[in-house]
């Protein structure tokens, strides 16, 4: 397999040069943060799969796991193999559910079982999944509780989220970097979710602020 890899952690990417390098596979870029992986894959376009951590430079937040989510929107020909130190649930959750197949979300401890870790790229790289029992087992617990939010994708949840600060359809269009149509989707989606009637004399937006900073 052609691979690329990003982590920001110098020991773990170039221990994992190593081992694939042992295995035969070819690792044709290493990187350190998301916007050089970006740069990579749209350089290598043709990798079979992509390694990448969850948190990396400049925020250590979830950069890994956004590049992730585009690079399997943008280039559904290549596996992704997501590592993380922890259970990133919001965004496992919507590997998991929007992304389809060709994606893997393994914790950091599973590296060291390096069988496992070999199979799981190669299940991504062969357009399968690979989730770590343990996200799953997280993420299953997660489903269960009766919050009614539960049933909001992540993206409706930052889209109620911005509505909760305060902001107007256009301000939330440009902070999630997405057109106003496609929020006013979200939101009406919201309402359905919550099933917030539009003719219960309240203002369905008001009602679903108060649901979400009461959850």
């Amino acid at each position: 397999m052609r691979i690329i890899l990003a982590d920001d952690s110098t020991l773990l990417r170039e221990g994992l040069v190593r081992l694939l390098a042992e295995e035969g596979h070819e690792v044709v870029a290493a990187v350190g943060d998301a916007t050089a992986l970006l740069a990579e894959v749209e350089r290598h376009p043709d990798v079979d799969a992509v390694v990448v951590d969850v948190r990396m430079p400049p925020t250590h937040t979830d950069e890994g796991l956004r590049a992730a989510l585009r690079i399997r929107a943008q280039h559904t020909g290549i596996g992704v193999l997501v590592l993380s130190q922890y259970v990133e649930k919001r965004y496992a959750t919507e590997l998991l559910t929007g992304a389809g197949e060709g994606i893997g979300y393994l914790l950091k401890d599973r590296v060291v079982e390096v069988d496992e870790f070999l199979d799981a790229l190669e299940r991504v790289a062969a357009n399968r999944t690979a989730f770590d029992p343990e996200v799953v087992r997280q993420l299953l617990v997660r489903s269960t509780h009766t919050d009614p939010l539960g049933k909001l994708t992540p993206r409706e949840r930052d889209v109620l989220d911005a509505m909760a600060q305060g902001h107007a359809n256009t301000a939330i269009a440009e902070r999630l970097h997405v057109s106003r149509s496609a929020v006013e989707k979200h939101i009406n989606a919201i309402f359905d979710k919550l099933e917030l009637p539009g003719s219960s004399g309240y203002s369905r937006r008001v009602l679903a602020v108060l649901r979400y900073l009461g959850s």
